[in-house]
């Protein structure tokens, strides 16, 4: 499923959740089409600037599944910062990220792509407060590592356990900003 309602292609989007949508709902943050997790939705405008732009960085955590053992220095490389490509081909180097490995958690439902637990892989966990076109599946790239799983799993304290795909939860305005550490005065 896309992360939209409308699209030129021929795809799956929100609409077709069994949610009756408010009218200007809108994606914060969007999922690519190979990625899962957390998706915010919301009629204000005003959220993905103040999520997104604004003064204080917010972390989003991911959990990833890579092909093959990944190693410390691995790891640390990607804590460090790490040169990607960004749009446009330019040259980036990330900020300083937390990561860590994991064990694939056992609320997580299994799926096709995923590597099956006989064959060698690492779990991460990743947390970014930046976020560039694919940049996680690109980090993990240039350590040579293939992601083959890649999970939005909390914006903030806003977390998607104990959400299953498909699920939609609705919460009051305030509650999302306080979890999100916004501040409800700075719309």
């Amino acid at each position: 499923m896309v992360s939209q309602f409308v699209s030129s292609h021929e795809v799956r989007l929100l609409g077709e959740l069994d949610f009756d949508f408010p009218e200007g709902s809108h994606a914060i943050g969007r999922l690519d089409n190979h990625s899962e997790g957390l998706l915010l939705l919301t009629t204000n405008p005003r959220i993905t600037r103040l999520l997104f732009q604004g003064k204080k960085p917010h972390g989003r955590k991911y959990l990833v599944q890579v092909k093959n053992n990944i190693s410390l220095s691995s790891l640390e490389q990607i804590r460090q910062g790490i040169n990607i490509e960004i749009k446009g081909g330019l040259p980036y180097t990330t900020s300083p990220c937390l990561v860590t490995q994991v064990e694939r958690p056992s609320w997580l439902e299994p799926a096709s792509h995923e590597i099956p637990a006989s064959l060698p892989h690492s779990w991460l966990e990743i947390t970014l407060t930046e976020g560039k076109f694919h940049q996680v599946r690109k980090m993990v790239a240039a350590v040579h590592h293939k992601c083959r799983r890649l999970i939005r799993i909390s914006i903030e304290d806003l977390s998607l356990y104990p959400l299953t795909p498909g699920d939609v939860s609705e919460i009051a305005e305030t509650d999302f900003f306080r979890l999100l550490q916004l501040e409800l005065d700075a719309q």
